[in-house]
């Protein structure tokens, strides 16, 4: 750890051109990826400001992931229904859901309606 503290921090932020600043009321932060998020409850959040872009740090006393569902079928197989059952991307991918990924399954429901 540095001596002098949070002065000497602030001294060497300011040489390095980075403006930092307290975000207050934050009530909560949620990071997203492809397969899971994860959501932190009133954190402390701080920003620091450089010419071309900011950098957040985030301190948390507590945080939950929760896993998202991935799609278990491909760009392929979204073609290969609408190919089939003659309908656009967004019907076959909704069979595609509601028959968890069992392609004959999807085209059966678009074909039979």
């Amino acid at each position: 750890m540095m001596r002098g503290g949070n002065r000497q921090m602030r001294r060497m932020m300011d040489k390095m051109g980075l403006d930092m600043n307290d975000i207050p009321n934050v009530q909560e932060v949620i990071i997203k990826t492809n397969k899971k998020e994860i959501i932190i409850p009133k954190p402390s959040v701080m920003e620091m400001k450089g010419k071309d872009n900011s950098i957040f740090q985030i301190v948390a006393e507590s945080y939950e992931e929760k896993e998202l569902e991935v799609p278990i079928f491909s760009a392929e197989d979204i073609q290969l229904v609408c190919q089939q059952a003659g309908v656009n991307e967004e019907q076959a991918t909704n069979a595609l859901k509601e028959s968890k990924g069992d392609l004959a399954r999807a085209i059966l429901l678009l074909t039979s309606k």
